[in-house]
């Protein structure tokens, strides 16, 4: 039984490509669970794996910040060595983020080799610093393969959840009718800038027909307001497969594991990249889809300027009027998402662990 240690934690851009692998594993792997406090991976990993948690930050900022943030760092890489030498742990995988600095460090002073997957365009800040310490490094895009030469990484894709993968059946609660179905969502935490872009639009939309789903999020104070037949607004929705294999068009933040599940299913996509994202990840996350013809992208605008609303029209116009598929502009989006799908990137990583397996 080979015993592996995950550092996944945060966002579901974290979380779900980690537990894709976990989930491809054989029977004779033992998987434990490493993340920080109060964040998605206390609701998500209990039921199915053991976690365990450290406190652990970036390294933004200067002077005394910065000095406690590299406290911190050192004293959770103490805790990941115990943790290390305690469960036995063989081998480490991590898909990045602020968790995966001290697992590194304390792996590779444990000497247990560590596979490190980056998802997005621009790899994120560990994987730049750390990412020559792993013993193999994974990138779920072509633009991270070029952004890190030194780390020789392998092009897998990034994984996604069995579900995806598999035929879904579009919800029953989604709206019924005769109109191409718009999918709205931001992200595993809602996007209220998204938001705030989509609503004046709406009026619109629904009278010609067109039924939407609107995943807002959590925090959203206008969540609600609107009342429509063909409109259902949600924070979220645990049916994302069938949604996006039925979906006509989506409208979507440019996150790497958003994108990988609508590449696996086939959704034309309208991006539009979160700005305050780090390093601008999602600008190169969206371009990398855009390049391939997957994807159309949007750029961040206040709700009185009309790109988006352009967009969708353009979009959806063709089947709002009953225009021959051949002049369908989703066609060709869908096809787009066609060649950037990866669908056994779970396989792929699984692979990769399975080469740095100890001997018995």
């Amino acid at each position: 039984m080979t015993r592996l240690l995950i550092a996944a934690s945060g966002t579901g851009g974290h979380l779900f490509p980690a537990l894709a692998v976990a989930d491809a594993l054989p029977s004779d792997w033992s998987v434990c669970w490493l993340g920080v406090p109060d964040r998605l991976e206390r609701e998500l990993v209990p039921s199915r794996y053991p976690l365990h948690t450290v406190r652990a930050g970036g390294l933004q900022g200067r002077g005394l910040r910065k000095l406690c943030q590299l406290l911190r760092l050192l004293l959770a890489s103490r805790d990941v060595r115990r943790l290390i030498r305690r469960e036995r742990i063989q081998l480490v995988f991590s898909t990045g983020g602020y968790i995966a600095a001290p697992v590194i460090l304390a792996a590779r002073s444990c000497g247990v080799p560590v596979v490190l997957h980056e998802s997005n365009g621009v790899p994120g800040r560990v994987t730049r610093l750390l990412g020559r310490l792993c013993t193999r490094v994974a990138v779920g895009l072509p633009e991270a393969q070029r952004r890190l030469p030194n780390c020789h990484p392998l092009l897998t894709g990034t994984p996604v959840r069995r579900a995806f993968l598999e035929p879904a059946a579009l919800p029953g609660w989604v709206p019924r009718g005769e109109g191409p179905l718009l999918l709205v969502m931001g992200g595993s935490q809602g996007a209220v800038g998204l938001n705030r872009m989509l609503r004046p639009r709406l009026p619109a939309l629904l009278a010609a027909g067109v039924r939407v789903v609107h995943l807002s999020g959590s925090s959203d104070p206008e969540a609600g307001r609107l009342q429509h037949p063909l409109y259902l607004e949600l924070p979220f929705s645990e049916e994302m497969p069938g949604l996006l294999q039925h979906a006509d068009l989506v409208l979507s933040r440019a996150g790497a594991g958003s994108l990988a599940e609508l590449a696996v299913s086939g959704a034309p996509a309208i991006l539009v990249p979160f700005p305050q994202a780090a390093d601008r990840h999602q600008d190169a996350n969206a371009a990398a889809a855009a390049a391939l013809g997957a994807a159309v992208i949007v750029w961040q605008h206040s709700p009185d300027e009309t790109a988006l609303g352009e967009a969708i029209w353009h979009l959806l116009g063709p089947r709002l009027r009953g225009t021959d598929g051949a002049a369908d502009p989703l066609l060709t989006l869908r096809h787009g998402m066609g060649r950037l799908a990866v669908r056994d990137a779970d396989r792929q990583l699984v692979a990769l662990l399975e080469a740095l397996r100890p001997g018995p």
